[in-house]
C-alpha cells in the first residue's frame, strides 16, 4: 500500500490568512482565540502562518470559536 503524504502549502499559506482576518475583524487576538477553541497559543499560530497542515476537526473547533462561517477561511 503506498501512502502519499498531501500537503498544499498555498492552500496552507492561504487558510491562515483568512484566520487572522478573520479573528482580527473580530477583536480577537492569538490568545482570545486559544483561550475560547481550547487550543494551544502555539498552534493558532502555527496555522495562521501555514506551518501545519490542521485536522477538519480542529478547524472546526475554530471556526465555532470565531462564529463563523468554514467560507470565511476558505476564500480565494
Amino acid at each position: 500500500m503506498i501512502v502519499h503524504k498531501v500537503r498544499n502549502e498555498r492552500l496552507l499559506l492561504r487558510l491562515g490568512k483568512n484566520l487572522k482576518k478573520a479573528r482580527t475583524l473580530r477583536g480577537m487576538t492569538q490568545e482570545d482565540l486559544a483561550d475560547k477553541s481550547g487550543l494551544a497559543l502555539s498552534q493558532i499560530a502555527r496555522i495562521e502562518t501555514g506551518r501545519i497542515n490542521s485536522t477538519f476537526s480542529t478547524l472546526y473547533v475554530i471556526i465555532k470559536a470565531l462564529g463563523a462561517e468554514a467560507s470565511e477561511l476558505f476564500e480565494q
